[in-house]
C-alpha cells in the first residue's frame, strides 16, 4: 500500500465528516469544503494504487 493510499483514505474520511457537520448545522461552506477533501481523498488512493501497479510491473 502506497502513502498516498493512505493519506487518500485520510481525507476521504475527514471529508465525509466535514460534510455530515456541514449538514447537521446548515453551513453549506462546510458542506462544500467535505465534499472537495473527499475528492481529493479519491485522487490520492488513486494515485497511489497508480504508483503501487507500476512499481509492481518494474519489480517483475
Amino acid at each position: 500500500m502506497h502513502k498516498d493510499e493512505v493519506k487518500g483514505a485520510g481525507n476521504k474520511a475527514k471529508g465525509a465528516v466535514k460534510e455530515a457537520v456541514g449538514k447537521a448545522v446548515g453551513n453549506e461552506q462546510l458542506q462544500a469544503e467535505g465534499k472537495m477533501d473527499k475528492a481529493k481523498g479519491h485522487v490520492q488512493e488513486k494515485s497511489g494504487k497508480a504508483k503501487d501497479a507500476v512499481r509492481d510491473k518494474l519489480e517483475d
